[in-house]
């Protein structure tokens, strides 16, 4: 028993003594703790810096340029009225972005609205490379673009997963705000799940009081091991500075985007073809219903997949293959998500009595109704 209980009391202070110098190690060296997929050192200065330089070489600067025309009338008032058609200079107009490095292949993501009408697209890399770009294709509902570059030696970022934040996770907005170079700023995840902000057709995105501001969009919202959970889009700012309240699309969105991007060079998605309306708690009432849960049909586009199946105006959608449709906007999304010539059934009321019909989901123009 004395040898059993010496030999347990050895191995106890050699876990002492083992857990002591790892904490030393670990203290003075949080280096070894960092990496992608790695949780990034805090240390006594909370230094994201790990997470930075795992990432950084990742995201660029987007310049676009495209012509415009505008009328050149004489500065003497005196001469204006003479030009009922005054002649028309073209001049060239300029933005700038971001954008992040999602191939070896120089596959790119970035906002639509960053290259949109764009004639020119040029790539500036953080190592202080450029290179065109070739317009791969364009997603408004979702307000995603994707171009490509081809130069070597490029460093794709590592894509986490959206769906493991929570609020309150620390994130990092990387982009290049006003055009003076690459700026990190941080925050946490301030809320997720956001939409109905008129932002774009399909919204789901992730809150952050991280600063976004001009030139940010496009660029990369990261975690603290610098992985990319986000697509950094807007910011709510009525005076135009940041606010503390900006918005990312999730990265498990873009991903889907740019899958489909590159397979077929748009996004397919499924279309009912019909104008969709939230049941008010007082439309609940008037219809005699129980709930406010469903929509109500209040136009049907002609010849959609909605017409050629009889819908009406009126109709009460209420379910889809069984499911409670709880508003227009899940209704919207539930539709998208079929693939074109999937046949769902919906279910609902029409005229105070239970009806249900078989629809064959059709692709989805770009920017219409559900």
């Amino acid at each position: 028993m004395r040898s059993l209980a010496s030999a347990l009391s050895f191995a106890l202070r050699a876990v002492v003594v083992g857990l002591a110098i790892a904490f030393v190690v670990v203290y003075f060296h949080p280096s070894l703790l960092t990496g992608p997929g790695r949780l990034a050192p805090y240390g006594d200065a909370g230094s994201y810096a790990s997470a930075v330089a795992d990432s950084s070489a990742s995201v660029v600067n987007v310049f676009s340029a495209r012509r415009t025309a505008s009328a050149q009338v004489p500065g003497d008032p005196f001469q204006r009225g003479y030009y009922d058609n005054p002649p028309q200079h073209n001049r060239t107009q300029t933005s700038l972005g971001s954008g992040v490095i999602v191939s070896r292949d120089g596959y790119i993501l970035t906002n639509y609205h960053v290259i949109s009408g764009a004639e020119a697209i040029q790539v500036g890399l953080s190592d202080g490379r450029s290179a065109p770009a070739r317009l791969v294709g364009v997603d408004p509902d979702t307000d995603l673009a994707l171009i490509q570059i081809k130069l070597p030696r490029l460093k794709p970022i590592y894509m986490g997963r959206s769906d493991d934040l929570h609020v309150g996770d620390i994130v990092l907005a990387i982009g290049d705000p006003y055009g003076v170079g690459q700026t990190v700023t941080h925050g946490i995840v301030s809320a997720l799940g956001r939409s109905q902000l008129g932002l774009s057709t399909f919204e789901n995105f992730i809150q952050t009081d991280a600063p976004i501001n001009p030139g940010n969009s496009g660029g990369a919202l990261i975690n603290v091991r610098g992985q990319l959970v986000g697509i950094n889009t807007a910011l709510f700012s009525p005076s135009g500075g940041s606010t503390g309240i900006g918005f990312a699309i999730p990265v498990n969105l873009a991903r889907g985007v740019m899958q489909q991007l590159i397979a077929y060079g748009r996004v397919r998605r499924g279309y009912l073809g019909v104008e969709p309306q939230d049941i008010t708690p007082q439309l609940a009432a008037a219809f005699q219903l129980r709930g406010t849960d469903g929509f109500i049909v209040t136009r049907v586009s002609p010849d959609g997949p909605g017409h050629r199946a009889g819908l009406m105006p009126g109709d009460i959608i209420q379910t889809i293959d069984g499911t409670t449709v709880l508003n227009s906007h899940d209704a919207l999304d539930r539709i998208a998500g079929q693939a074109p010539g999937t046949l769902v059934t919906l279910g609902g009321v029409r005229n105070g009595k239970p009806f249900s019909v078989q629809v064959k989901i059709a692709e989805r123009p770009v920017q219409a109704s559900s």
